[in-house]
């Protein structure tokens, strides 16, 4: 089957079905697993993708809706001659990738009609249903299955590791820097799965704008700085920017001693497989042991004192 994915987590879930070969096309942003890299790329954005800070992104952003245009670009023609007989897309975040209108502009001229799956996932387990349901469209639907059964016994197996834990850390999870949102859909359950409280979201609510004001009133016990589409690294960047303007940023010691970067762009941003590393991610840092070990590409402290490292 030829295979048009433009989402990067539904092309890191046919990458796990064992279907990468049968990719035609991925969007801008499928980078995972290494080895889908190559493929014709099918969107692009209007929107400078590399070096920008926040601010300036938000700004953009809000220019282009502002006056109607698009956020992205479907290469339409590269996209027919691929001729895909499925295409994965989403309804879930418009200024995450190109629109279902989009889709149907660019297909409508073409020969045979390709099958259109749309993702529109809003919870934990909405994500690995949708495992499933692309298994099915896909052809794999015992793969599908299968490996939707592994994240369920993973999910299980932090339950198990957390059920007599009683203290739930208070969270908030940033999910922008400028404008400052905390993160909402599937992010306040994994805080819940992992053994916290999201504090300012309810799990399957909007992400929102909020104030430093309504963050330090929450009093967190931990902070989590995950910006959408970020890596540690780009986020420690910006934060060391910011934070010389301490209006904006009033981190105390207390907190930014439990204050921690999270790799979003892996394992919180996109409603893929990767999201139950996520989780196991966020319960080593709300309930650490002595034998957890995490590398700073994932996770990184931004108090004095370092998270431990993997070899």
């Amino acid at each position: 089957m030829r295979i048009c994915s433009l989402l990067p987590s539904a092309t890191e879930v046919i990458a796990s079905l064992g279907l990468g070969d049968e990719l035609v096309g991925i969007s801008h942003e499928c980078d995972y697993p290494p080895s889908i890299r190559h493929l014709p790329i099918m969107v692009e954005p209007m929107i400078p993708s590399h070096g920008l800070a926040s601010a300036a992104i938000d700004t953009h952003v809000r220019q282009l809706v502002a006056s109607g245009q698009r956020l992205y670009r479907l290469k339409d023609q590269l996209l027919r001659q691929a001729q895909p007989e499925l295409i994965l897309s989403q309804d879930l975040c418009h200024v995450c990738a190109v629109t279902p209108d989009q889709l149907q502009d660019a297909i409508g001229s073409m020969p045979r009609q390709p099958t259109i799956l749309t993702l529109n996932p809003s919870s934990v387990l909405d994500v690995i249903n949708d495992v499933v349901r692309i298994g099915d469209a896909a052809g794999r639907s015992a793969d599908g299955h299968r490996l939707a059964a592994h994240l369920r016994d993973r999910l299980d197996a932090v339950h198990r590791r957390l059920q007599t834990i009683s203290h739930r850390p208070r969270v908030v999870c940033i999910e922008w820097l400028s404008p400052l949102y905390v993160a909402g859909h599937w992010v306040p359950e994994m805080v819940q799965r992992a053994g916290g409280q999201d504090v300012l979201a309810q799990p399957g609510s909007p992400s929102r704008v909020v104030t430093w004001d309504e963050i330090l009133a929450a009093a967190p016990d931990v902070l989590l700085i995950m910006p959408c589409g970020f890596s540690v690294e780009k986020t420690h960047e910006e934060l060391l920017q910011l934070m010389q303007y301490p209006d904006q940023w009033r981190l105390s010691p207390a907190l930014a001693e439990h204050t921690y970067l999270v790799n979003a762009s892996s394992y919180f941003s996109r409603p893929g497989p990767r999201l139950i590393d996520g989780i196991e991610l966020l319960a080593t840092i709300l309930h650490p042991s002595d034998h957890d070990h995490i590398h700073e590409s994932i996770a990184r402290r931004l108090g004095p004192r370092p998270i431990h490292q993997r070899p």
